[in-house]
Parts: structure tokens; sequence; C-alpha cells
């Protein structure tokens, strides 16, 4: 054993210093600064209270210390300044190094009262940030760097045609178009290897989204520059909140990171999901997969694969919140952007299936404080009836329940402006041989919630849709499929809206027309309402498509007078191998197209107008994927839009004349560009003539005449040949004048 440096006889002559090795004296009695220390948290951000109060913030304090590890008041150090306040922070020291990391995570950034908020952090982070050459003993001030103007972002809401942009996607090529009634689309921006999987728009079209291997990448501006990149290895899929503020993205298998990752921690090590804050590009949350209730494995051994809900992450209408269900137990809703769990607890409900948050303010009578609603079903349990309720937050409230019974399916609908809730149940008779449908509608911003039930569905429902900022509504229905039977079975489309009523109220639901013995399973509204197409999508047999005007302007039939629709079938198409229809946010066009992802026949695209006029038809191989850009909401008030749809032919016939003319414009640029090239040509030929009589003249040749300078000659002695004569024919010309 060494002997410590008190146990050295100071009269014995030793060598030199700097030859003797000290280091196993200095290994043995060295301090180790950070032994120990990784049971301390410091928390800052206290408020300041003098030597009185001081015992009592302290005990304050605990409430929240002693929730996520073990402590007590004498583990509490809180410093006293000169003048008898304390200094705003202290230090807390628990029991195990896990107890004080989990009081980091949970406690750090948290309100403590109103007017503070802490912040936490371990106390052995000072080595890390505050080592020597971390900082600088001498303050200098911050560089303000100079203003650099940034793209803008929205800049296609400026063009003058009021155009929109769609992106498409076909081999390897993402391109950004300019669309156009008349002729090709207006390329803006064509990119190769733009992506590894697919393209996705943010919910008001401010970014285009690209999936790689490595991450995600968000793209915008006029000259499509990145603007924000998210590192999540190996990602799946992506979901924007409305307001574009957060972004969740997911893969299926957990990510593996090591020390040293520029961007995620050792936290995100093993999680599929995380919520990112786009202004700062940095990490929210993360979050595991919840493995969904069932066997693993089937009976061979083999492992089962099990179909995710996506989103799995709920955002509010207001994105204030985000909520995840958590199979069968409960849902968990977290505030955001601290991504805290609301209250500290998820929301208890038994046997849970599914829920939809409302996509705006519910705004119900009589309720004048802050709420989001979010609609939620459970299934039959023993002897209690399946359930469906509402729910406010942040109050956890029960706004309304109804049950429910012998239910084998439930869908809910929420319309767009949460003035109704419809929940489409399934029901099977006792024997479970027979089923139909009826549809219970939550009237959510009336008093009370009344319910209506239409109940009148002999079929199936397969399909439903209300029309956005309206209150009618479309359904698709079928009978029950034939045991052996190649073709499935014939559907029916049917049409409801509300009856007239006094004021702004709105009536009962009343059944307008039904059309059978079709193959129709797709619903797809125009995003101004009035107007909706039904279709037959990933069909091979059938491909049909079929546009329906609500507000026809003709006359109405007797028993439709009561009705708040006048229901016309405008036109029919098909498109075949059809596996995708997407509408335009002005409502003015729609465009069908078949992706090579679902089937390799035919692949391309169609674009029709509102009323179904073919307007373009174009094969395209490879072809992968269509997406309008979306817009913005509207800043115009209800009464402006009103006026607007009132003066609708007035500006309808401007629009017209704007088309003639650009079409026009369009003839006079190509009869201008052929003029142009024909002056240049004669130029040329006068240049050419110049040239030649020059060289006469030099070589002492006669002049020629007049008739003979009009022809391009060629010299062979004194004998002139003409070798070349032009004659101009305007074929046609017209001329338009547009007051």
């Amino acid at each position: 054993m060494a002997p410590s440096f008190e146990q050295l006889d100071p009269e014995t002559e030793y060598e030199d210093d700097e030859e003797i090795d000290f280091s196993d004296l200095r290994e043995q009695f060295e301090t180790n600064m950070e032994e120990g220390l990784d049971t301390f948290i410091v928390i800052d951000g206290l408020p300041k209270v003098p030597a009185a109060n001081k015992d009592k913030l302290v005990k304050f304090l605990l409430r929240s210390l002693t929730k996520v590890g073990k402590t007590k008041e004498e583990n509490v150090y809180m410093p006293m300044g000169d003048d008898g306040v304390s200094e705003g922070f202290a230090f807390v020291e628990y029991e195990t190094p896990a107890q004080a990391a989990a009081a980091v995570k949970a406690l750090h950034a948290t309100p403590l009262d109103k007017k503070h908020t802490i912040s936490v952090n371990k106390l052995t982070d000072i080595e890390r940030y505050g080592r020597e050459g971390r900082i600088d003993e001498n303050y200098n001030p911050p560089e303000i760097p100079a203003f650099e103007e940034k793209e803008h972002l929205r800049w296609w809401l400026g063009d003058a045609e009021g155009r929109d942009q769609f992106v498409m996607y076909r081999g390897d090529n993402v391109g950004v178009y300019w669309n156009e009634r008349d002729g090709q689309p207006d390329p803006i921006v064509d990119r190769q290897h733009w992506t590894e999987s697919f393209v996705q728009w943010s919910p008001k079209g401010t970014y285009l989204t690209s999936m790689h291997n490595q991450g995600v990448q968000l793209w915008g501006g006029q000259n499509w520059s990145r603007q924000k990149r998210f590192m999540h290895p190996g990602v799946n899929l992506v979901d924007f909140s409305p307001d574009e503020r957060f972004l969740t993205t997911w893969s299926h298998k957990p990510m593996e990171i090591s020390e040293g990752n520029p961007v995620l921690s050792l936290e995100e090590d093993g999680k599929n999901y995380i919520i990112w804050d786009i202004a700062t590009a940095k990490p929210l949350r993360s979050f595991v997969t919840l493995d969904a209730p069932g066997p693993t494995l089937d009976p061979e051994g083999n492992p089962v694969k099990k179909k995710i809900q996506w989103p799995a992450f709920k955002w509010s209408a207001d994105a204030k919140y985000v909520a995840r269900m958590n199979y069968k137990q409960s849902i968990s809703v977290y505030e955001l952007p601290s991504m805290r769990l609301m209250d500290k607890a998820s929301v208890k409900i038994e046997g849970i299936e599914d829920f939809e948050w409302c996509p705006s303010n519910p705004q119900r009578e009589g309720k004048r404080d802050y709420e989001q609603l979010f609609c939620y079903w459970t299934p039959e349990m023993g002897s209690n009836p399946a359930k469906v309720g509402l729910m406010s937050i942040p109050s956890k409230e029960i706004v309304r329940t109804r049950n429910l019974f012998n239910v084998s399916d439930a869908k809910l609908h929420w319309q767009s402006e949460s003035a109704f809730v419809c929940v489409k149940v399934d029901r099977h008779s006792k024997s479970k041989k027979s089923h139909a449908t009826n549809l219970e509608i939550f009237r959510v911003k009336e008093k009370g919630v009344p319910v209506e039930v239409v109940d009148d569905i002999k079929e199936t429902v397969v399909n439903f849709a209300w029309e956005p900022k309206g209150d009618r509504f479309v359904l698709i229905t079928a009978g029950e499929a034939v045991q052996g039977a190649a073709v499935g079975p014939k559907t029916s489309v049917s049409f409801f809206c509300p009856e007239k009523a006094k004021g702004n109220a709105v009536g009962n639901f009343k059944h307008i027309r039904t059309v059978e013995k079709k193959n129709n399973n797709a619903i797809h509204w125009s995003p101004n309402g009035r107007f909706v197409i039904v279709a037959t999508v990933l069909n091979q047999q059938s491909f049909d498509l079929d546009f329906y005007d609500f507000d026809f302007e003709g006359e109405k039939e007797e028993k439709d007078k009561d009705l708040t629709a006048n229901l016309q079938l405008m036109a029919t198409a098909d498109h075949y191998g059809l596996t995708d229809i997407e509408w335009d946010p002005s409502g003015r066009f729609v465009a069908t197209s078949a992706s090579v992802w679902k089937h390799r026949m035919e692949n391309g695209y169609h674009l029709y107008s509102f009323s179904g006029q073919l307007l373009r038809e174009e094969p395209i191989e490879q072809f992968k994927q269509w997406a309008w850009r979306p817009r913005p909401e509207r800043l115009l008030s209800k009464e402006e839009m009103k006026n607007v749809r009132k003066n609708l032919r007035e500006y309808s016939r401007q629009f017209e004349e704007a088309d003639v003319a650009k079409r026009s414009s369009a003839d006079k640029a190509v009869i201008e560009a052929r003029r142009r090239q024909l002056d240049e040509w004669l130029a040329w030929r006068e240049r050419v003539q110049a040239d030649l009589l020059e060289e006469r003249q030099d070589l002492g040749l006669p002049e020629l005449s007049d008739e003979q300078r009009a022809l391009v000659v060629d010299d062979d002695g004194d004998e002139s040949k003409v070798v070349e004569e032009i004659f101009e024919e305007i074929l046609e010309e017209s001329e338009e004048v547009i007051e």
C-alpha cells in the first residue's frame, strides 16, 4: 500500500521531483468532483422570498419534488443573499440518480405558479456547459446579424389569375405546376429524386414535405429552397397540426440513437413517434408504438401483422392539445407546446374503441368558457350497453352520452363547422344473421345537444360524408354479400338534406333521393360544398363518376318544395383504373388519377371542371401521385361570400372574358413569333444582297437592274442566274376588339 503524503519523512533526501512518479498517489487521493453529484438537481426561476418565508416555499416546492422521487426538507438547500432574500434558485438531493433524472424530465419548464416557471437541470451539467474554456471570463456583447429577408412562403396566393398549384410525382421526378384551364399545365419546378417515397403538402399549403430514409424535409418559397429538416431514421409517415406549428413523424422500426447525435438524444432511443416544433426544428417529445390487443403470433408461430391507427396522435382544432388512445383503456391528452400530460393523468374511458376531435371551435349555446370537444364510443361489455359520448376539454366534463344496443361497429363523422356529429351505428339482430345501420346525429350547437335518429336505412352503410361548410350529406349502402360470389353486391346512393326552418335554425333531416343498382363506393365533396362526386374507385369492373349539384337552379319538384336542396345529376364520366380523386381548393376543378402504386394499367390523370366537363386527359408512365396545393382559410366574412355568390354571373362573365383574352394573346404571340422569324430572314437576305453587290463592284462587273436586285443571284462570269425566290402568303389573320 502506497504511503500518504503525510507519512513521507521530510528529513529523507529524495531524488529530483521530476524523476519521481506520483501518478499512483494522485489517482488514489485525487478528489472526484462528479462522484455523488449525479443525485443533485438545480432548480432555477424560484420566487425571491425573505428568510421568514423560506421554509414555506421549500414545503410548497416539495409537493412537486416528491411526486417523482424521494427527498426531504433538509435535502433542499436554498441560498440566501446578503440582504436576507433568497437568490431564486435551490439545490435538491434525491436518493438515486434515476430519481434526479426523472425530476429533470418531469419538472423542467413547468409553472410553479402564475408568475413563475421553473427550470430544472442536473448539477453535473455544470461540468458539461461551464468547464474552463467554454465560458469567456470577459463579457462580450452579442453580435446581432444583419437582417436577411427571407422568402415569402405564401407567394403563390398573389397570382393575378387566381390559379392553383399542384404537385405531380411520376417516375423519379417530382414537379410543381400552375393549373391551366386550357392547354398544358405550366411547370414551376421539376426535380429528380426529390423524395424517396411520397410527397405531402402541409394543411395550409405553406410547405411541401419530402420523405427520406434519414428523415423529413420541408420545402417552400418561390425558389423552392429547403426550409426545415427533421431527423428521424426510417421515417414512414408524417402528420401536421392544423395550424402548421407541429409535426408528428412515425417509423415502424424503433429508432437506434447513439451518443453524440446532433439532434436526437438518448431519450428518443427505442421510440417510434416524435412530435416536433416546426419553428425550432426540435423534438418536443417521443413515444413508442402501443401494441394492439390480441395475439402477436399466429398458430404457426409467425408474427401477426397488425394494422396501426393513423394518425395515432390527433390534434384539437386550435392545436392546443394532441391526444392519443391507449387501447381499450383511456385517452392521453397532452398540452402544447410543453407536451405535458393534462392534469398529469389520462382520461379513463373503459373499452374505448375510437375518438375524434371536433374540426373547429364548437361554440355551444350558453357556453362562454374556452373548450374543445371530442366524441368517443365504447362497445357493449357484459350487461353494459355500447355508449357514445361528447367530452369537453380541459374540464373533462361529459357533455352528452347516448346508450346503444346490438352494436357491431360505429364510425364518428364530424361536420366541418362542428355543428353536428354523426355516429354511423351498424347493428345486428339478436341472432346476428342480419345487419342494418342507423345514423345518430348529435346537434352540438343546440341547447342540451339533442340527438336526431335516421333509422329507415335497411342496408349497411359503407360510406358517409358531410357537405363541407354545409348541413347536407350523402351515404352509400350495400346489401348482404353472397358467399362465394365473384362480384360484390350492388350499392345504392342516398342523398339527405334538412327541411326548411325559421331563422337560422336547421330543420329535421329528410331523404331526397336514392339511386340504386350502382357500384359506387366513394364520395368526394367540393371543398366549398354544393357539388359532389359519387364514384367507383379501385375496381377493375367499374370506374364511373357521377357529378351532382345540390343547388340546381332549375325548377324544384313538388315533393322537394320544403327541402333546402334541389338535386340534379349534371354529368357522368369514366376513368379506367381510377384510384384517387382530388378537388382543387377553389372547387372549380377536380383531378382523377390512376396510380402505379395501386396497379400498372393506363396510369395517368384526367382533369374535369366542377360540372363534369373533361378538360384534359394525359397518360403518364410510372405516374404515382397528384396533390393540389391547399390554401389558407378565407379572410372574407360570410356576408361578403354571400354577396360573391349573388353576383356570380357577373364575375363569371369577367373570368370568361379574361380566358378569351388569354387565348387570343396566346394566338397573337404565335403570329408575332412567326413574323419575327420572317423579318430576321428578310434582313439576312438584304445583307447577303449587299455583300454580293459590293463584290460585283470590286470585280468591275456592270450594275444590276432593280428587278435583278430583288433576287438572290449567283455570279457566273457575265451571265446572271436566278437561284431562289421568296413568296409571302398569309393563310389566316383575325383581329378581335375586346371592350
